[in-house]
């Protein structure tokens, strides 16, 4: 039997808190939903869910998950951190102001952070509601990347659990340091992947608008050669022939920068997230 844990989840009506809090609601977790802007406590009610005031929810919460924008964390941190008992947990869900030294902390409080992986491009999807469940949390399995600070095993324990509730159905859950997911999300996944993702469409409109191919027939050559460029690229499936590879080489030295592997340095990470969390500069 799994065991239930005391959650309290802080902007339960914005975008995320509704994710995480329409997956919570299905488990035997005792949830307080905390919300204090007008559309989005409108939007909690609606979903059949009670309001629970800020203090009463987070005063005894074993781990309080903070659904809120990365700029509103220090002030929001500011405020729930004080009231908790000690050994609380707090999980934000993205890293960018935890590794930026933003948050308000407690020795007696614990720190942690997940984030969704989102499902594979490689998952086996066998429904249509797993097939158009391309952000996770709703019918396609995911992997989840989180960190906590602390070696203690039951902290771990309602870490896990949180995680595998809020982004369910939940594969694995893999445990990496805090700058560790700072380095995954957002350099690898959004500096890197989600930038190539825009580029691409960057690409399909010059195709299409500019050099005046059919639409259908310009999005159904991209979307077949972008599953085989995933594949062979990533997984190594089958090799490119020799005239891809050239084009290749010709895609690289015109489009990528020599220096690009900069971007994994720790000051280029700063830099990155300066600029995410409109800072001037980042303190740790």
């Amino acid at each position: 039997m799994t065991e239930s844990y005391r959650i309290a989840v802080v902007g339960a009506g914005g975008k995320m808190g509704m994710r995480v809090s329409n997956n919570l609601v299905r488990t035997d977790h005792a949830v307080s939903y905390v919300e204090t802007s007008p559309a989005g406590r409108e939007r909690t009610l609606a979903a059949g869910r009670e309001l629970t005031e800020l203090a009463d929810a987070v005063t005894d919460a074993e781990i309080v998950v903070l659904a809120v924008p990365d700029l509103a964390l220090g002030a929001v941190t500011a405020e729930v951190v004080p009231q908790l008992q000690p050994g609380a947990i707090v999980l934000t869900l993205d890293p960018a102001a935890a590794y930026a030294g933003l948050l308000a902390t407690r020795e007696d409080v614990i720190q942690a952070v997940a984030h969704p992986c989102h499902p594979s491009v490689f998952l086996e999807r066998t429904t249509k509601e797993e097939w158009a469940d391309t952000f996770g949390g709703i019918a396609a399995p995911q992997d989840a990347i989180a960190a906590v600070e602390s070696d203690d095993p039951a902290k771990k324990a309602i870490v896990e659990a949180t995680v595998r509730a809020i982004y369910a159905p939940v594969i694995d859950v893999h445990w990496v340091t805090v700058k560790q997911l700072a380095q995954l999300e957002p350099t690898l996944v959004e500096t890197v992947a989600c930038m190539i993702g825009s580029l691409l469409n960057e690409a399909l409109q010059e195709a299409i608008h500019t050099m005046g191919v059919p639409e259908a027939a310009a999005r159904s050559i991209l979307y077949g050669h972008t599953q085989v460029a995933l594949a062979n690229g990533l997984r190594g499936d089958n090799p490119f022939s020799d005239a891809c590879l050239i084009a290749m080489d010709y895609g690289r030295e015109s489009i990528i920068k020599e220096d690009w592997k900069k971007i994994f340095r720790d000051d280029e990470l700063d830099r990155n997230l300066a600029r995410m969390l409109h800072l001037d500069e980042i303190v740790r």
